[in-house]
């Protein structure tokens, strides 16, 4: 499946459509796969609790809220590729990050968890057939595509990813 038409997302999501650099959506994903193992990897317990400034997340809070997002989008994809007709709602994620215990929970489960959910998103990208891949339903009121959630997807962890070199290292 090529890059999205962006009649098939809200304008909010272009800037993360915009950070991925492949084409096919499977492809992105093995790409992105060494660049997070690399991310998690280059960060320790000490360092996770790192926030860059009063009242930001710490890198605990930031993976809580990548992880949680993805299910959020993969759960948006899977209703859309199922035909849903109801409009999906929206999210808060300040609200959703002051309601985590991310801080209380180690970094190495953090990255467990995020890795699982990782696969699991893979999985069900990899098993959409290309009929599904392109159909589309509502979030938050905006007609969105199966597909445009998969790149929403990976673009969404590259601009954290981005967020952390540039703010947390």
């Amino acid at each position: 499946m090529s890059k999205p038409s962006p009649t098939t997302y809200a304008p909010y999501f272009q800037k993360y459509i915009d950070q991925v650099r492949d084409d096919d959506l499977l492809t992105g994903f093995t790409i992105q796969a060494a660049q997070v193992k690399n991310l998690l990897d280059s960060i320790d317990e000490q360092k996770s609790t790192y926030a860059y400034a009063p009242g930001k997340w710490t890198l605990k809070d930031l993976l809580q809220h990548i992880t949680d997002t993805e299910r959020i989008f993969c759960y948006r994809a899977l209703c859309f590729a199922r035909n849903e007709t109801f409009s999906l709602p929206g999210f808060d994620e300040n609200s959703y990050a002051a309601n985590t215990h991310a801080n209380k929970r180690t970094w190495q489960s953090l990255a467990d968890e995020f890795l699982a959910v990782r696969t699991a998103t893979e999985l069900l990208f990899k098993n959409f057939s290309e009929e599904e891949l392109s159909r589309t339903g509502l979030a938050n009121n905006n007609p969105t595509s199966a597909a445009s959630m998969g790149f929403i997807t990976l673009g969404h962890f590259y601009h954290h990813k981005k967020i952390i070199e540039e703010r947390y290292f």
